[in-house]
């Protein structure tokens, strides 16, 4: 499936109906979750025929794209039980197979090749602890950049590649002011320097 066709199938699906500040609720624009599951898919191999976690799944959207490119088998968990209703209903809509947990990222155990995640800071370590790859979002900014460089290594990772991109984040709560909030990041891939 081409990029640009990805994209189209994740516009069609539904946000959050409340997302919650509290849990950094905000919903990945369907170019950027195109442009990060493609990247795994396409760049890395990363997502065909493999078992994929999206840790802070949300509504599904990167859960959803990797059972479009291909993945054997994908698992979502997030502690915002509408969000994973959406989700459910998300997936149906789409028409793929993904299983969709209302938990915290703790209650996740087993083993997956692969963690997608446009987590809340730190989630990261988690997604080494199940995963041989990470693919992780931050904000693109030196002092992020940096930290990671130094933080990533003591929890038992390696970085093995930092794209730049722009995410746009929608007006979500009161306080936005405008309607789109475009966003520089880092798509980080991380592997686990344990296996």
């Amino acid at each position: 499936m081409k990029k640009k066709q990805l994209e189209i199938l994740l516009s069609q699906l539904a946000p959050s109906p409340k997302p919650k500040l509290k849990w950094e609720g905000y919903a990945l624009d369907p170019e950027s979750a195109a442009q990060m599951a493609c990247t795994a898919a396409y760049v890395h191999n990363d997502i065909y025929g493999k078992k994929i976690v999206d840790l802070g799944c949300g509504s599904g959207v990167l859960a959803i794209a990797a059972s479009l490119l291909g993945a054997d088998w994908v698992v979502g968990v997030d502690i915002d039980r509408e969000a994973v209703q959406v989700g459910r209903a998300n997936a149906k809509r789409i028409g793929v197979s993904i299983d969709l947990v209302a938990g915290d990222i703790g209650c996740v155990a087993g083993r997956f090749d692969v963690t997608l995640m446009n987590p809340p800071f730190g989630s990261w370590k988690k997604g080494l602890s199940i995963s041989d790859v990470v693919y992780s979002l931050h904000k693109g900014s030196e002092i992020v950049r940096r930290y990671l460089g130094q933080r990533i290594p003591q929890i038992g990772g390696r970085i093995n590649e930092v794209r730049e991109m722009e995410i746009v984040i929608a007006r979500t709560y009161r306080f936005h002011r405008k309607r789109r909030y475009p966003v520089k990041v880092d798509l980080y891939r991380i592997l686990n320097a344990r296996t």
